[in-house]
C-alpha cells in the first residue's frame, strides 16, 4: 500500500499495538518518528468502571490519549487505535561502521546528535553482543569491539549528503571499516540478526536481564564506561546494545535464576546502572516501563509532590484500584531505596518565586484566579474573574543544552523572541511562529504537532504546589504523560512555569497563522481531571463557564 507505521520495538513479530500503548513503546526507528505516543490520534478506552470512551487528540481540551499512552494499563483498557502511518521513503541505505572500543563508538553518536545529523536509525552493539549474534544467526556483523548500525533514508541526492556527513564522523572516530547495504535483503539480514540478540544471548545462560534506561546522548561515552565499572564492581557480565541515537541503553545481563548469590548480584547491578541513569540527568525507562520491579526507583526521578499528583489521576480514573494496581509508582508508604537523586535544576528566577508565592496566597484563602500569557486569546473583559497574573513577567531561557538539542523556557518568554534567539545560534524549534507566549501557545495548542516537541514541565497546581513531569532527555516512559495532556486545557488544570522543547537542526516547514482554537468541553472525565489537579476549582473558572459547548 506503500506506507508504514513507524515504532518497531524488536518484539514486532509477537507483540500488539495494546501492549506498545500502554508501554509507549519505541524502537530504533524513534530516534526519527518518535515512540508510540506520537502516532497515537485516537483510542477507545474501556475505563476501570466499565464506560467507554473514545479520546481523540482533536477533542476540546487536554489530551486524554496522550494520558493513556504509556499508563500501562492503570486507567483503563484501549480497545481500539486510530493511528498515524507515513508514506514509505523513496530509498533507505544502511551503514554499518566498525570501532576498536564502545567508547569510540558512542563517542561518534555524541558527534553525529551535536551536529544536527538525524539518520533514521542510530544502533549500537559490543563485543559481546556481536559475537552471540554471529554465532546464533550470522548476518555478516565484523570482529569488532563495537558497531553502530545506521540507516539514512530519502531521495539519492538526500543520502549521499547524509552518507557524506555520516562517514566523515564515523572516521573521525577511528572507523575504518564502513559497509554500505542498500539491497532490501542485505538490509533485512543485518535487522534480523540486531533483533535476535535476546535470544542469541539466552543460548549462553538460562536467563536475561534486559535494563532500559536514558541518559542525554552526550552522556554516553561515560554511561558506557559506568557500566563496565558497576558490571565489574557486581561480577557480572553485561552485553550492550543501544538505542543509540536517543541515548536508549539496553544492558543486556545473563545469570541462572536458580543461582541465588548469582540472581542477586545482576539485580543489584541493573539497580546501579538505572540509578547511573537518573545521576546523569536520563531516565529509569526509555521504553519498557516501570511496572512493578522500577516503581521504588520512581523516587529517584520525581518529586513526593509529583508523585501525589500521579496518584491522584489515578484514584480519579479508578478510585477502586482495579486496573493493574501497585504499578507505576511507590506505594504510599513504601520506602523509597533513597530520595530525588536527579541533577538539581537551575535556580528558579525571582519573579517566579514571587509567582508562585502569590499563587500560594490565593490557594491558602480559597480565592478564585485568573492566569493568563499575553491575553492574545483572551477577552479583554476579565472583570469578576479572579486576580488575573500574566506569566509574561516569566521571561527567562533557563538553559540551552546544545550538545542534545534541548532547551528550557520559562511559559511568559515570548514565541517569536524565542525563535529569534535559537535562530541566531543554530537551533530551531518546532513551534509555530504565533503572537503571544509559549505557555499560551501549549495551554491552547491550535497546531497538534506542537507535542511532538514537548519533553517536560515545571508546574504550579492551583493549591501552590509545584511539581515537574517529563523528562529533559529526548526518550523517556517514565510516569504519566502529564505534559502532553495539558495541551489544550487552556490552563484550567495547571500552571506552567517551564517547560522543555526538542530542538532541530534546520527550520521546520510548519504554518505560522491559525484560528484560535476552542476552549475546553466540560464533561464526567474532565471533571476528574479537575479533581486531581484543582479539586476547589479554583483556577481558571471563566474558560469553562464561557465554553460554547
Amino acid at each position: 500500500m506503500g506506507f508504514f507505521y513507524a515504532p518497531d520495538p524488536a518484539s514486532f513479530k509477537v507483540c500488539t499495538l495494546g501492549g506498545n500503548i500502554g508501554e509507549n513503546a519505541g524502537g530504533p526507528r524513534c530516534l526519527k518518528y518518535g515512540t508510540t505516543t506520537h502516532h497515537i490520534l485516537g483510542l477507545d478506552v474501556v475505563l476501570p468502571d466499565g464506560s467507554l470512551e473514545r479520546f481523540s487528540l482533536e477533542d476540546r481540551g487536554p489530551q486524554l490519549a496522550s494520558l493513556i499512552t504509556g499508563a500501562e494499563g492503570t486507567l483503563g483498557i484501549v480497545t481500539r487505535a486510530r493511528v498515524k502511518i507515513l508514506p514509505l521513503p523513496e530509498s533507505i541505505t544502511t551503514i554499518l561502521a566498525s570501532f576498536d572500543s564502545i567508547d569510540a563508538a558512542m563517542g561518534c553518536v555524541s558527534d553525529m546528535i551535536a551536529a544536527g545529523v538525524v539518520p533514521r536509525v542510530l544502533e549500537a552493539m559490543d563485543r559481546m553482543t556481536i559475537d552471540s549474534i554471529e554465532a546464533y544467526l550470522p548476518c555478516g556483523l565484523p570482529s569488532a569491539e563495537a558497531v553502530l548500525l545506521i540507516e539514512v533514508e530519502g531521495s539519492k541526492r538526500q543520502i549521499e549528503r547524509e552518507l557524506e556527513k555520516v562517514s566523515k564522523l564515523c572516521e573521525a572516530r577511528g572507523s575504518g571499516d564502513l559497509r554500505l547495504a542498500t539491497d532490501p535483503a542485505k538490509r533485512e539480514k543485518l535487522w534480523e540478526g540486531r533483533r535476535s540478540a535476546y535470544a542469541a544471548l539466552a543460548r549462553l545462560a538460562p536467563n536475561v536481564l534486559v535494563e532500559d534506561g536514558v541518559v542525554p546522548r552526550d552522556k554516553l561515552p561515560e554511561a558506557a564506561r559506568r557500566i563496565k565499572e558497576i558490571a565489574k564492581r557486581h561480577s557480572i557480565e553485561p552485553a550492550l546494545l543501544f538505542h543509540a541515537g536517543d541515548g536508549n541503553l539496553h544492558p543486556n545481563v545473563i545469570f541462572d535464576e536458580r543461582d541465588a548469590e548469582w540472581t542477586r548480584r545482576v539485580k543489584a547491578g541493573g539497580f546501579e546502572i538505572l540509578k547511573m541513569c537518573v545521576e546523569l540527568g536520563g531516565s529509569i525507562s526509555g521504553e519498557h516501563g516501570i511496572g512493578i520491579d522500577k516503581r521504588r526507583a520512581m523516587a529517584w526521578l520525581f518529586s513526593e509532590e509529583t508523585l501525589a499528583l500521579f496518584r491522584r489521576i489515578k484514584r480519579a480514573f479508578d478510585p477502586r484500584d482495579l486496573a493493574n494496581p501497585d504499578k507505576l509508582f511507590p506505594l504510599e508508604g513504601e520506602p523509597p531505596p533513597e530520595g530525588l537523586i536527579r541533577p538539581a535544576p537551575p535556580a528558579p528566577s525571582d519573579a517566579q518565586n514571587a509567582f508562585v508565592e502569590r499563587v500560594r496566597e490565593k490557594a491558602a484563602r480559597g480565592e478564585a484566579l485568573t492566569v493568563i500569557g499575553s491575553g492574545t486569546k483572551c477577552p479583554k473583559n476579565l472583570r469578576g474573574r479572579g486576580e488575573v497574573l500574566s506569566t509574561k513577567v516569566l521571561d527567562r531561557i533557563v538553559a540551552l543544552d546544545r550538545g542534545n538539542f534541548i532547551v528550557t523556557v520559562e511559559s511568559g518568554v515570548a514565541v517569536r523572541a524565542l525563535k529569534a534567539e535559537l535562530e541566531a545560534e543554530g537551533f530551531f524549534v518546532p513551534i509555530p511562529l504565533t503572537l503571544g507566549t509559549v505557555g499560551g501557545l501549549l495551554a491552547t495548542c491550535p497546531w497538534l504537532p506542537l507535542r511532538e516537541a514537548v519533553l517536560a514541565m515545571k508546574l504550579l497546581l492551583p493549591t501552590g504546589e509545584v511539581v515537574e513531569v517529563g523528562s529533559k532527555v529526548v526518550k523517556s516512559v517514565a510516569g504519566y504523560d502529564v505534559a502532553k495532556l495539558l495541551l489544550g486545557s487552556w490552563g484550567t488544570l495547571a500552571i506552567i512555569l517551564e517547560v522543555t522543547l526538542k530542538l532541530l537542526a534546520a527550520r521546520p516547514d510548519i504554518p505560522n497563522e491559525f484560528p484560535i482554537p476552542p476552549k475546553p468541553t466540560p464533561g464526567p472525565v474532565f471533571a476528574r481531571l479537575q479533581n486531581a489537579f484543582d479539586p476547589h476549582r479554583l483556577l481558571n473558572g471563566w474558560i469553562l463557564e464561557d465554553s460554547d459547548a
